[in-house]
């Protein structure tokens, strides 16, 4: 049985979902804009949800947090473009197993030069 904090988010997913598939693209501009009013989402009627320079991009947790939800990050999973589990993991935690400071990385060598760093050139 859903509890109201989980039916509430359902809607809100549900207005976001809306938002991205009917918000009217202008290639002119380079901009996405909100076709209706999302109550919910804070969204007005010609808001720009998507552009190309000087932006903040709307996220999900934000706005759940707006709506003062507690622990969002548990009905959000995490963005994609900061990276997962597995990311976080091999930045840090592989570092710091081999005994590397987090701030310095492998350099690595070049590999031996064909013809002695002459190249190809044939005379």
């Amino acid at each position: 049985m859903k509890s109201a904090v989980e039916s509430f988010i359902e809607e809100v997913r549900g207005q976001w979902r809306l938002l991205w598939r009917e918000r009217i693209d202008d290639h002119v501009r380079a901009e996405g804009v909100a076709n209706q009013d999302y109550d919910k989402l804070f969204v007005e009627r010609g808001t720009v949800v998507l552009a190309t320079r000087n932006f903040k991009f709307l996220t999900l947790r934000e706005i759940l947090d707006q709506h003062k939800i507690l622990n969002s990050e548990r009905f959000v999973p995490l963005n994609p473009q900061l990276g997962n589990w597995v990311k976080f993991g091999r930045a840090h935690a592989y570092r710091r197993s081999n005994g590397l400071p987090e701030h310095v990385s492998r350099e690595k060598k070049s590999q031996q030069l064909k013809k002695g760093g002459r190249g190809w050139l044939h005379a």
